[in-house]
């Protein structure tokens, strides 16, 4: 049965920094490319940061670039987005997501059920 469970998420002060975690069970995490989308109130999803396969490659929205980092270690199927410099635009429920980049897995795809992040003063 694929599990995809994030924690980590709460209320913080504007400059305050959060990790979520995103662990992945019922499937070969390591052959899945893991991002973090997010969603605020009355918006649409967004893609927020995107780790590859192997970890060695990322990639950041603009709105995030330099504050946020993602990561992850296949050894203990989890990944992670560290969050600094919070900032009030950046609540919103956040999402991580497997997509499939094997041949035998190409475009399949899970999502966890979120995890709420409030900046708030």
């Amino acid at each position: 049965q694929v599990q995809i469970v994030e924690s980590g998420g709460g209320l913080v002060q504007p400059g305050g920094s959060l990790r979520l975690s995103c662990a992945a069970s019922g499937f070969t995490f390591r052959n899945y490319a893991i991002s973090w989308y997010r969603q605020a109130p009355e918006k649409e999803r967004e893609l927020v940061a995107t780790v590859s396969v192997g970890g060695r490659n990322t990639n950041y929205s603009d709105a995030v670039k330099g504050r946020f980092t993602i990561s992850r270690d296949n050894a203990n199927n989890t990944a992670y987005l560290q969050m600094n410099n919070l900032e009030p635009e950046d609540t919103a429920v956040y999402y991580c997501n497997a997509l499939g980049r094997t041949p035998s897995n190409w475009g399949r795809n899970y999502w966890g059920q979120g995890t709420q992040v409030t900046v708030s003063s």
